[in-house]
């Protein structure tokens, strides 16, 4: 059994990834496609964290939240290597968006993004209610 807390913590990052989800789609029909990448990815990344959590683990910078990520669900198999590119590609992409001077994202990487997005999601989601 879970430790009450770290369930409820990891239900509340849960929940922000799916309004960072909701958001970027929202932002990708409005065609802010640059807003929408980047929320795309923090629906990834609160994801993440919503599975630190339930180990009472967490990070003060994005690397190291991914590499611990990297470490435990991708190496032992608890998540597919394709979900280690998701990760990887969505902070990528999310880094150019927001600090490249002139960095341009097409629709059809967002919108890849945004589907990557909603296939982690539901991935953690289905780990995390395993664990219950």
């Amino acid at each position: 059994m879970l430790e009450p807390s770290r369930q409820a913590l990891s239900q509340y990052r849960l929940s922000k990834a799916e309004e960072c989800y909701i958001a970027a789609k929202c932002l990708l029909d409005d065609g802010l496609y640059t807003d929408s990448a980047n929320r795309s990815y923090y629906a990834i990344f609160h994801a993440v964290r919503a599975l630190l959590a339930l180990e009472g683990v967490d990070f003060k910078k994005h690397s190291g939240v991914i590499s611990h990520f990297q470490q435990h669900y991708i190496k032992t198999g608890m998540f597919d290597r394709e979900y280690s590119d998701v990760v990887r590609d969505a902070f990528s992409i999310r880094q150019n968006c927001d600090y490249e001077d002139f960095f341009i994202i097409s629709r059809e990487d967002v919108v890849q993004q945004l589907a990557d997005a909603r296939r982690f999601l539901d991935a953690v989601t289905t780990y995390l209610n395993f664990q219950k």
